[in-house]
């Protein structure tokens, strides 16, 4: 009977045994399967801010201005007329109302040239490469290859003959809108830099406000 019993009780403790040993088992599982899902869910996290990062740049890139040429030279292309009687003199200050390019809008600008001519915005493709510039402003009427006396309509396409930006020389370009002003060079300090921008090229009246 004492040998009987023996084996009994040794038969619970080692069934007791193996459903402790099973439960750890099953608990390191959970464990392991809990620290597998939080691993993926970070990674997840990662990759999603990696993904955003790459968007903010691509966005970035998007809104680029490093091809924009802030400076020009005082040459102004065959033809195009002086203003007689612009608003804005040469030499006299005016307040920027644009954004073409970053540190512009607001700019106290000196006028260094005026004149009264046809200014068109384009779309066109740079022949350097690249997505399309659209709605570029401004390209003046002596700036377009083969010129007449008359404007261009909206819809024309066009050569353009204008350097303001690179690829701009030589390219194909869509006429986006016509206004017949006068168009001023300024020079102004570059609002977030304080680079001093000489002979830019152009500015519209409308674009221009009084210094107070």
């Amino acid at each position: 009977m004492q040998k009987k019993s023996r084996i009994v009780i040794l038969s619970t403790l080692l069934a007791a045994i193996l459903l402790v040993l099973g439960a750890c088992n099953n608990a390191n599982d959970e464990t392991q399967s809990t620290n597998e899902e939080t691993e993926n869910a970070n990674q997840e996290v990662t990759n999603e801010e990696e993904n955003t990062d790459t968007s903010s740049e691509e966005d970035q890139e998007g809104t680029d201005h490093s091809g924009m040429k802030h400076s020009g030279s005082s040459d102004v292309p065959e033809g195009l007329k002086e203003a007689e009687n612009p608003t804005y003199p040469v030499g006299s200050k005016a307040k920027i109302q644009a954004s073409h390019m970053p540190g512009m809008n607001g700019a106290e600008a000196t006028i260094s040239g005026a004149f009264d001519t046809t200014v068109y915005t384009v779309t066109y493709t740079p022949t350097t490469g690249g997505e399309p510039v659209e709605d570029h402003k401004w390209v003046i009427h002596e700036e377009i290859e083969k010129a007449g006396n008359e404007p261009f309509q909206t819809g024309d396409e066009v050569v353009l003959n204008a350097e303001h930006m690179e690829g701009m020389k030589g390219a194909t370009a869509t006429i986006d809108s016509v206004e017949q002003t006068t168009v001023y060079m300024v020079d102004y300090n570059d609002t977030e830099t304080g680079e001093k921008v000489t002979y830019h090229k152009w500015v519209t009246e409308s674009e221009l406000s009084s210094v107070e």
